[in-house]
């Protein structure tokens, strides 16, 4: 029976684009969390759609070892060979017991760890979601051992922290509606980390991102909860600016025209004494304004607004962005009667959106309604195939 490693002719295999998102779920993490190298390989296959012999021929194993590891009639006990398991699985070590806290694999991650965030937040602004949290769940996943095992070291819970926010934000955007609460459940994570410190910018961040993807997941009133409190403690004139454009979509969202007038408003005010962001500038500010218009059941001045120019952008406009704005650009259109235009730029939509972003063709979807079928149609048959790509 062939047991060996054969690692320099087999180049580790990277995982498709979207399957990285299904380990960040909570079933996953307890399969993970079980350091059960039988159930691992199990979901692993699962995942991936491998079979033991394929599984065998990325491990260099014989088939039948893998079935009796699958199956607790072999055992791998050696670091050596954890490790080799670990990198052909593209798994952090700590998943297979490796753990020492004094290795090198633990040195690099907390040197590097920050670096992984900021790099992943960076290709998540510019539209690859997917490759962020690819990026992000195996630190992550290694941070959550290290917490369970005890070690509760400022410099892990601080990164922890972070890493959580941002995995949570990443699979907000690449998720289908049904199963956003999974980001959400990462950055309410992110929150309880934040709690140990007292440090008000980093808590109304948390809260900033946590209530975001509570509304994304259809949990709008604990989404403006958290907002709201998010802005009460906002330490200064930036974290505030970065809440208020959020809240203001929670609000209109709820219903609540009061409460959306007020924050847009003061969003608006704030344009001139913060620096600009992706979602702090006034043409997002534009978008967000118009949506809200929409939610709260003021048709005419969303026409109105639609109709007047849009601000040009102060800073390049991010693809998600590009999309929700034809989103509800598109809906004021058919609200004043245009659907040839409706239909032209919910279709631009669909193009832009098929690639990454599974709950913005949902929005498509709802949007164009049955007034729409060329639109739905083809926002139908992209989240088909998206899901297809997904599905185990």
């Amino acid at each position: 029976m062939d047991t060996s490693h054969n690692t320099a002719s087999r180049p580790v295999r990277r995982s498709a684009r979207l399957v990285s998102w299904r380990w960040a779920t909570p079933e996953a993490q307890a399969v993970l969390a079980t350091r059960d190298l039988a159930a691992i390989l199990k979901y692993h296959r699962c995942v991936h759609g491998d079979t033991q012999a394929e599984t065998g021929e990325l491990l260099g194993y014989d088939k039948t070892y893998v079935s009796a590891l699958e199956l607790g009639k072999r055992r791998l006990t050696d670091i050596t060979s954890l490790r080799h398991v670990a990198e052909r699985l593209a798994l952090p070590p700590h998943v297979l017991g490796v753990t020492d806290p004094a290795d090198t694999d633990h040195r690099a991650m907390l040197q590097f760890g920050q670096s992984t965030v900021r790099l992943a937040e960076l290709a998540r602004q510019c539209g690859h979601a997917a490759e962020a949290v690819a990026e992000l769940w195996p630190l992550v996943a290694r941070l959550e051992a290290r917490a369970r095992d005890g070690h509760t070291e400022h410099e892990v819970l601080h990164l922890l922290a972070h890493a959580r926010l941002s995995l949570g934000t990443a699979l907000g955007n690449v998720l289908p509606e049904e199963r956003l609460a999974t980001a959400a459940h990462w950055t309410a994570k992110a929150l309880d980390a934040v709690r140990v410190f007292d440090d008000p910018t980093l808590t109304a961040t948390a809260l900033r991102m946590h209530g975001n993807e509570l509304r994304k997941a259809g949990l709008v009133g604990a989404g403006v909860s958290r907002l709201t409190h998010a802005v009460a403690i906002a330490p200064g004139h930036s974290d505030r600016a970065a809440v208020l454009p959020l809240l203001a979509r929670a609000a209109g969202a709820l219903g609540n025209t009061l409460l959306f007038d007020q924050s847009i408003r003061e969003a608006e005010q704030l344009l001139d004494t913060v620096e600009h962001t992706s979602l702090v500038n006034p043409s997002a500010l534009y978008e967000i304004r118009l949506r809200g218009l929409i939610a709260t059941g003021r048709p005419r001045e969303a026409i109105r607004h639609a109709e007047a120019a849009a601000p040009p952008p102060t800073l390049p406009v991010a693809p998600q962005w590009r999309v929700i704005e034809r989103i509800t650009t598109g809906r004021a259109r058919l609200l004043a009667g245009d659907q040839p235009g409706a239909t032209e730029l919910l279709l631009d939509a669909v193009q832009q959106a098929r690639t990454q972003r599974l709950h913005q063709l949902q929005r498509i979807l709802r949007a164009a309604g049955k007034t729409l079928p060329d639109a739905g149609d083809s926002a139908d048959h992209a989240l088909t195939q998206l899901r297809t790509e997904m599905a185990a």
